[in-house]
């Protein structure tokens, strides 16, 4: 073979080896890389340091997980959530998995113990039970892994369900007061089956503890309260405004205004400055027995048996339109109740307090000649309108913001209400006691609020232009005022909240006001009614991902 093909050969050879080589070791490196994640049986070996686990059978744990959500299903609303979870994660025991070794369930055990801070039973929870199974597990004396099987399944179900429990509690409340009171109109956030979801893939269950802690000022003076005072009836008291506190309620931003209906005030807020308080009248109490005497009102149809509910609702809504001098389209039931009953015994009621009558939206021209007698009256088929002006029941303000109970803020010609200390006696709207002040920070602009002080009369506040609101020249003279409806727009929707809170901290003293829609005796009740053991249950709507 001639030389120089020799040496081609050679580096032939050299170029092989290598090539063989290099590829041997990417071999390696591919099968190492689809190496498999530890088996169950692996982890939990590792996690209780007993190889016992190595020949953990998951086919037969399964079924006996299975069977332990069957016969805890009654605890567990949320059952078809925990178990499309655990099917669709192979039925791994998850959370013991994960935060056995680490101890961080004793962390969970710890505040499940102390959630009677919260006003919170911890016996709902299974807390004994959990702190029971954990010791059983760390004794480590099982000498076969058949016998581990129905604790782990146990512990990891009641875990899952305590967690999901607190942290909803803790997030959402007790008790959804929708289901409680018909008056509660604000939309709440509730868990759904995303949120348990989440939870249950926490990758870390002590910051999730954390973070639900409350920490507004509120609801800590309140918490502060309940575990110092040893008298049960303040303890209850303290214990359904905590919860109120802990519903989800939609945002406010900086800027809202807040009535409470048991304290009867209005305050308008913007971040922590309160840029005016006002008392107000709020709607009355619901007749006593009202479900009994509404049966007997269904039976006679004699409107004189109908019982009257007249409660402010709690809603949430935004400020958008303001008007001086407002109309007031009276509501049927008024009408039905009172204006039926005036016009007809007193045939100049209805001129005397400029209420005009329309039949079929047309004005009646003579409505003292209307023969009240030949109508029912909870079947009038007329519409009362009370013009602007002196006599008008919103005096010389209206406060508008959507909701589907009619409710508006208005002024009143009526300011000896003001001085009740019961002032629930409205039909359902909020009587201010200020509403000029009002109107002014709403507006937040000089001349619109010059141009509303005119419409009703008030002089104007910039000192050159009084001499003309007086009409004080030679050649002309004051021209009285004619009470017309005119709508102004706020710089802003404003949010507007109306709330029911019996207690609250003020100046580092808890303020307690009567429950006059008597909502704490029912929230109480349906607080209580969680809170007794083997009753915790959280309501989930189904949510996709």
């Amino acid at each position: 073979m001639p030389m120089y093909l020799k040496k081609i050969y050679r580096h032939f050879l050299k170029a092989k080896k290598i090539i063989v080589g290099t590829g041997f070791c990417i071999l390696i490196y591919i099968i190492s890389s689809f190496k498999s994640e530890p088996t169950l049986g692996e982890l939990l070996a590792s996690q209780f340091k007993n190889e016992i686990y190595n020949n953990f059978d998951t086919l037969q744990f399964n079924n006996i997980l299975n069977r332990t959500i069957d016969s805890l299903s009654p605890k567990f609303k949320h059952s078809n959530t925990i178990r499309n979870f655990y099917a669709t994660n192979g039925f791994s025991t998850n959370l013991v998995v994960k935060f056995y070794g680490n101890q961080k369930l004793d962390s969970l055990v710890l505040f499940l113990s102390k959630s009677s801070e919260h006003g919170v039973n911890p016996e709902i929870f299974s807390t004994k039970d959990i702190d029971s199974l954990l010791k059983e597990l760390k004794a480590n004396k099982y000498t076969n892994v058949n016998q581990s099987y129905a604790t782990l399944a146990k512990l990891e179900l009641l875990t899952a369900n305590a967690y999901i429990s607190y942290v909803s509690i803790l997030k959402f409340g007790l008790v959804d007061p929708r289901t409680i009171h018909t008056g509660y109109l604000i939309s709440l956030k509730q868990p759904d089956s995303l949120f348990v979801t989440n939870l249950l893939n926490s990758v870390s269950l002590t910051d999730t503890l954390q973070d639900v802690q409350y920490k507004s000022d509120q609801y800590k003076a309140l918490q502060f309260a309940y575990l110092q005072n040893k008298n049960d009836s303040v303890r209850k008291i303290l214990a359904v405004n905590m919860e109120r506190l802990r519903w989800a309620l939609p945002h406010t931003g900086e800027e809202f205004i807040q009535v409470n209906i048991p304290e009867f005030s209005l305050v308008y807020f913007n971040k922590k400055d309160t840029l005016t308080k006002m008392k107000v009248c709020v709607g009355a109490k619901i007749d006593n027995n009202y479900e009994e005497k509404y049966k007997i009102f269904e039976k006679s149809g004699d409107y004189d048996d109908k019982p009257k509910n007249h409660e402010t609702p709690m809603l949430f809504s935004y400020i958008n339109t303001l008007y001086a001098n407002p109309v007031w389209n009276i509501p049927q039931s008024i009408a039905s109740s009172e204006i039926y009953t005036m016009a007809s015994r007193n045939r100049n009621y209805l001129t005397k307090n400029r209420i005009s009558v329309y039949y079929r939206n047309k004005l009646i021209q003579n409505p003292n000649q209307i023969r009240w007698y030949k109508y029912s009256r909870d079947k009038l088929p007329f519409r009362f309108v009370q013009q602007a002006g002196e006599n008008n029941s919103l005096g010389k303000f209206k406060f508008s913001f959507k909701n589907d109970n009619s409710i508006f803020l208005h002024d009143t010609n009526n300011k000896k209400a003001f001085k009740l200390s019961n002032r629930a006696i409205s039909h359902g709207c909020i009587r201010l006691e200020k509403p000029l002040k009002l109107a002014e920070l709403l507006v937040f602009d000089k001349e619109k609020y010059e141009k509303i002080r005119s419409k009703i009369g008030l002089a104007p506040l910039d000192s050159t232009k009084i001499a003309q609101f007086k009409g004080i020249n030679l050649l002309s003279k004051p021209k009285p005022i004619e009470a017309l409806q005119m709508a102004f727009t706020p710089k802003k929707p404003i949010p507007i909240l109306i709330t029911y809170f019996t207690a609250w901290e003020k100046n580092n003293k808890i303020e307690y006001r009567p429950d006059v829609y008597g909502m704490d005796i029912k929230l109480w009740a349906a607080m209580n009614n969680i809170l007794t053991p083997n009753k915790i249950t959280v309501n989930v709507k189904n949510k996709k991902a």
